[in-house]
């Protein structure tokens, strides 16, 4: 009896994990990708070297990621939906692994971009992932845990991802080092294949049928709606300091303006992301609690753009000094999360999946326009000077190149008072057109 007892014990602690680990899946393969989505920016040397490519190349093609990964975010919830997460993911996570062999294992630039879009392409699934296997394994009261969560994991697993392919490649050569991340794709496919389930076994199948007409009635009411597009716009300059300097030059800034070994500029670098993984939350945290959207916005943009402008302009600052402010810069700007519960609120119930899909669409053009911009401005204040085959930027040609990020964060504060101040809840045109709908 016993026995019986403690099988049964066992039993349900096991169904009670069970969900968690399907999610903690999803999360591992949105850290994964964040991971691959990092790797240029600490490899940038190399890559010049090996494809004998200046700023501006190397800028376009990390920016072949955000390509597929931006324009994606429209129909990836109608596809997560219509074929579930299971094979859904598993698919995302080898379009990553091919890509990062495509990536790794060429020596012709157009096959890395290639490989780069195809990351991208995967990538665009992981964030939408986890909150879909959220909704149907957890409680709903877990689902704003489980969000805050994963973007705190996704910039933690940034953090560690920058150290340790440093490390790697301090070993072994960029090429080997990506052909393990494709690797370790491979067995994140197959556990993910093989543990994930569509819905738990009392749940009988649904064959969803896409109602194509409910679903571009929620597009159009949301793109009609210019306080989207403003959110939208507010979104991507708050998230350029994140696609621009954490994702991508901070490593070689770091060591040009501020003599940083490649050891040291990848742990700084790290504090950044360990910043918006208590930012992020804290700031989402005190605009619910004040049913405030725009002002903690605002204060984060501020402190974002100060610190930022110390960083680049103020002379002879100690590395203990520029580590503060780097930590600083990463808690501000994690005021960016804000804008995706701006869009939920502007935005009829029926349309909230579409509306926060629209406005990650927006956040992530950051990465599509200004990594190759920056990188045309370095091209264009370089003088030419080469060691190695490798161009060789000074720290004066990243601190103009740079000087984008406080203009773009003083840009967003001033789009900010052109929003309309949700103050965390539904405004009446919204509830009533929700209304209309409902009783049809």
């Amino acid at each position: 009896m016993n026995n019986n007892n403690q099988l049964k014990a066992k039993k349900s602690f096991f169904m009670h994990l069970f969900p968690w680990l399907i999610c903690a899946l999803g999360a591992a393969f949105y850290i994964y990708e964040y991971v691959l989505r990092i790797t240029p920016g600490v490899i940038t040397h190399e890559l010049m070297a090996y494809f004998s490519i200046n700023a501006l190349v190397v800028s376009n093609l990390a920016a072949f990621y955000y390509y597929a990964y931006t324009p994606m975010q429209l129909p990836v919830g109608v596809l997560m939906d219509r074929f579930g997460p299971r094979r859904l993911l598993t698919f995302a996570c080898l379009c990553c692994v091919i890509g990062s062999y495509m990536f790794g294992a060429t020596t012709h630039l157009t096959v890395a971009s290639v490989g780069r879009f195809l990351i991208g392409l995967g990538s665009a699934f992981a964030f939408v992932g986890v909150l879909k296997l959220a909704t149907i394994w957890l409680p709903p009261n877990r689902f704003a845990l489980i969000s805050g969560l994963t973007s705190a994991l996704g910039a933690i697993g940034a953090a560690v991802g920058f150290v340790s392919i440093q490390h790697i490649i301090n070993h072994i050569n960029w090429h080997q080092m990506v052909m393990y991340t494709a690797f370790s794709g491979i067995i994140l496919a197959a556990v993910m294949f093989f543990v994930i389930k569509d819905r738990p076994s009392n749940i009988p199948v649904a064959h969803t049928q896409i109602d194509w007409a409910d679903v571009i009635q929620g597009f159009i009411a949301v793109i009609k709606n210019p306080f989207i597009w403003v959110n939208g716009m507010v979104g991507c300059l708050l998230y350029l300091p994140a696609s621009v300097f954490a994702e991508l030059w901070g490593k070689q800034y770091l060591q040009a303006a501020h003599g940083y070994t490649a050891n040291e500029a990848v742990v700084s670098l790290s504090l950044v992301f360990f910043g918006f993984a208590i930012g992020g939350p804290v700031f989402g945290f005190f605009s619910d609690y004040f049913k405030n959207r725009r002002y903690p916005m605002v204060i984060g943009a501020i402190v974002a753009a100060i610190t930022f402008s110390a960083i680049l302009y103020v002379p002879n600052l100690t590395h203990t000094v520029v580590n503060i402010l780097l930590f600083i810069f990463g808690i501000s700007y994690g005021a960016q999360i804000i804008v995706f519960a701006i869009g939920r609120e502007l935005s009829p119930v029926y349309a909230a999946a579409t509306a926060i899909a629209v406005t990650n669409m927006f956040v992530m053009l950051s990465g599509s326009i200004f990594e190759t911009m920056v990188g045309k401005f370095l091209t264009l204040g370089w003088d030419h000077t080469v060691k190695d085959g490798v161009p060789i930027y000074s720290g004066a040609d990243f601190t103009h190149a740079l000087t984008v990020i406080p203009i773009a964060l003083i840009a967003g504060i001033g789009l900010m008072f052109l929003l309309k101040e949700t103050h965390a809840k539904l405004n009446s045109e919204t509830v009533e057109q929700d209304k209309v709908i409902s009783s049809d």
